[in-house]
């Protein structure tokens, strides 16, 4: 991943909070650059390996419930760019005309294999797509749909500096938000409000931070943090 001159960045992240962010990157230049040959050689042998099991997978789903095997949802990434991320469908087809974007534990949409796979984040494996073709990276900030990234404020917008990724800090401190939300469910607030309001900033916080800390060897600590978090 190279770091575009400020003055290529999208008028939108342009603001004083967002250059200090950019300054520290525009230091790292190598380390983003070993980031992504990291993510490109990984990913590509990841895919390889784990093939035959995301087969299986892929006839699980089918067999379970009517949809497509993948979910393939519009997302945000580097500098404010939508894509369309890959996951192995784990609610009924069109859940997300049904409720919330953001899901909870036990939610009626989820499919009886999708709760199996979710519980292990398994999921998720179908985003070494994503990273192999430069969409994402195996560490960096969620990618957010569009109606939550709107939320941001200037310095939350830093985070679009660098490629939205499948695991990060923020993701294993926040592993148990099902938890909050629900906290805050019985307290009659809104899934939505609950999650911009109080969720999302202390989120933010994580990433805000990794960005300062930025460098591929941390990467990799948080890679192996998150597999281990998993299988707990």
């Amino acid at each position: 991943m190279l770091l575009k001159k400020w003055e290529d960045i999208p008028d939108n992240l342009k603001n004083s909070a967002v250059k200090e962010y950019y300054d520290i990157l525009s230091h790292k230049k190598l380390q983003l650059i070993l980031k992504r040959i990291v993510d490109i050689i990984i990913s590509f042998i990841l895919l390889v390996i784990l093939s035959p099991i995301m087969l299986i997978i892929a006839l699980l789903i089918k067999i379970d419930s009517r949809g497509p095997v993948f979910y393939r949802q519009e997302r945000i990434t580097t500098y404010g760019q939508k894509f369309k991320i890959f996951k192995f469908r784990t609610m009924v087809q069109d859940a997300d005309k049904m409720g919330s974007l953001v899901t909870i534990g036990k939610d009626p949409r989820i499919t009886r294999v999708g709760s199996k796979i979710r519980k292990y984040r398994i999921d998720e494996v179908p985003q070494l797509i994503n990273i192999l073709i430069g969409q994402m990276s195996f560490v960096g900030t969620r990618p957010e749909v569009e109606k939550y990234v709107e939320k941001y404020n200037d310095e939350m917008k830093a985070t679009l500096l660098m490629p939205a990724g499948v695991t990060s800090k923020a993701s294993i401190e926040y592993r148990n938000e099902d938890e909050i939300i629900t906290t805050f469910l019985n307290k009659g607030e809104k899934t939505d409000d609950i999650y911009i309001n109080r969720v999302l900033p202390e989120k933010m916080k994580w990433n805000l931070e990794y960005i300062k800390e930025f460098n591929v060897f941390k990467d990799i600590k948080i890679m192996i943090d998150t597999v281990i978090n998993v299988i707990k």
